[in-house]
């Protein structure tokens, strides 16, 4: 008769491909339950974005297929997200990973690429933050249609305004006029981004997307020195002016110990309608040519696409205005592409934690 070891030795065979471990000893299988041939447990994914979920489950099944004496099998499929973050204090505790989406130069389309991955993260049943830290300039405002005054204080804590289950803040809803510039020094900035983090009731996320500004000033570094960080997601365009200065950004934040999950290179093709063909106007590899040149995973493609921009400008996402479209895809596929690198930075992590813990 078939026994739980036997069963839980199959299983310890399926690898979970980002991770390289295998899903028992990451405590992925729960409540087993094995009685005269009759089978069931919970599949705990590590999380709801991870690329080959299709792909481990599919293994499970298969595992479970080859051994003999297993009559009737009942498997429920549940994901939670890993912890990417070190927390030395209470700072964001509620907040699982934390990510800073970053670009060396302006007009690449960073937080155009911002919304929409936390968009398509927030799809995928994952409970997700967009933090607009771009102070001088925010823009998820517009590319929300919301107006100023969606934000309120309540017990002295910032409540986040929501869009379709995503927690927005950005100081953008606080602008007394729709073009009024925000003209302050860099402390005063600093100042607010960490009001921002820490005073704000950010409840129970999976990831909290935050949007930078361009370039390596005041508020990337208040954001690395203030609170621990997943990673940070750069991006660029695949001109080399775009690739060149978006290397200063990895530069930056590789001297501040923060782990870069990757970059996505925006605009990379325009994918002709008529031929299907995907033409490079603005070159081809740039994005790719860093990955492989530091050593950083390439994350994804999106194409150049009037809607993205029209939609960005009209308030609509393409995430939630054109979710079948070939753009909606991409973003689709970046987003599970950075999940899964923040569940290897947490997997990491806990290998640590359990080291230090075996030491001492």
């Amino acid at each position: 008769m078939v026994g739980v070891d036997q069963v839980l030795e199959k299983l310890a065979t399926v690898v979970d491909p980002d991770l390289k471990k295998d899903i028992v000893s990451m405590g992925m299988i729960k409540d087993l339950e094995l009685n005269s041939g009759d089978l069931k447990f919970t599949l705990e994914l590590t999380t709801p974005a991870c690329p080959f979920n299709d792909e481990i489950e599919a293994d499970v099944r298969k595992a479970i297929d080859d051994i003999d004496g297993i009559e009737n099998f009942d498997m429920k499929v549940t994901a939670k997200v890993m912890e990417g973050r070190s927390l030395d204090d209470d700072t964001l505790a509620t907040v699982k990973n934390v990510i800073g989406v970053a670009s060396g130069k302006g007009g690449v389309g960073k937080s155009t690429v911002s919304l929409n991955l936390a968009l398509a993260l927030s799809q995928t049943g994952a409970k997700v933050g967009l933090l607009d830290a771009d102070i001088y300039g925010p823009s998820i405002p517009l590319m929300l249609g919301m107006k100023d005054g969606a934000m309120e204080v309540e017990d002295n804590k910032l409540q986040p305004a929501t869009f379709n289950d995503l927690k927005v803040v950005s100081f953008g809803f606080f602008a007394e006029q729709e073009h009024q510039a925000a003209i302050y020094r860099g402390p005063i900035i600093s100042g607010i981004l960490k009001q921002f983090l820490v005073d704000t009731n950010w409840t129970n996320l999976d990831y909290l997307i935050v949007d930078l500004p361009p370039g390596t000033g005041d508020i990337p570094l208040t954001l690395a020195q203030t609170i621990p960080i997943t990673g940070i997601l750069v991006v660029t365009t695949p001109q080399d002016v775009a690739s060149n200065v978006a290397v200063k950004a990895i530069g930056m934040f590789d001297k501040l110990n923060v782990p870069i999950l990757g970059v996505v290179e925006n605009m990379s093709y325009f994918a002709c309608p008529d031929c299907s063909n995907k033409h490079y106007i603005f070159g081809n590899g740039g994005a790719k040519k860093i990955s492989e040149k530091h050593e950083i995973p390439f994350l994804g493609e999106i194409p150049l696409n009037s809607g993205i921009m029209e939609g960005s400008d009209l308030g609509k996402p393409v995430m939630m205005t054109n979710a079948e479209s070939p753009s909606a895809e991409a973003f689709r596929i970046a987003a599970k592409n950075v999940a899964a690198q923040c569940s290897i930075v947490a997997a990491k992590l806990q290998e640590e934690m359990q080291a230090e813990a075996t030491t001492n």
